[in-house]
């Protein structure tokens, strides 16, 4: 589990004690389960259907909710490098609706929050994501949002610490 870890991710993933950062450590213990969720969360980022700058969105939104500080400080500088406006990025970091100007990104927001403060979608959200994303994208931004959401509850229920020097986004 650890060789592969590291073999796929480098050096990046080393926490300053020689330890696997972010969820990784929790894989090591459960390893059958760490190797599949290390497999879908690799199928889930880089081989869906999903437009990166759009997964980046619904990333950051759930991290968010979650207030999942590793999450945040992992993916919310991916999400401005893949095009999501830093005004709209640090607006779900402070909760707040961003004033997106790309609806696509609007709506995938928009299912993103739902899901992670409902567990459901309206037929408005469901409806305007599914014009952007048709039937595939939809089942796999809704697989996309649960996996982030069962990352947060491994980062936060371990207390996973941020990197040395990283600044916490949540007080």
């Amino acid at each position: 589990m650890w060789d592969s870890i590291v073999g796929t991710r480098g050096s990046q993933v080393l926490s300053d004690q020689g330890g696997l950062s972010g969820p990784f450590n929790a894989f090591l213990h459960a390893p059958d389960v760490g190797r599949q969720l290390t497999s879908l969360g690799a199928v889930l980022r880089f081989g869906t259907s999903i437009e990166r700058r759009l997964a980046e969105v619904a990333i950051v939104t759930v991290a968010a909710h979650w207030r999942a500080e590793f999450e945040w400080w992992a993916h919310a500088p991916m999400a401005r490098e893949h095009g999501v406006a830093a005004e709209q990025v640090d607006a779900i970091g402070r909760g707040e609706e961003p004033e997106f100007t790309a609806g696509d990104e609007r709506a995938v927001h928009a299912v993103a929050a739902e899901l992670a403060r409902t567990g459901q979608l309206s037929a408005e959200s469901y409806d305007a994501a599914h014009r952007v994303l048709g039937d595939a994208g939809m089942v796999e931004l809704v697989c996309l949002c649960g996996y982030y959401t069962l990352i947060s509850y491994l980062l936060n229920s371990f207390a996973v610490p941020l990197p040395a020097g990283a600044r916490p986004r949540w007080e």
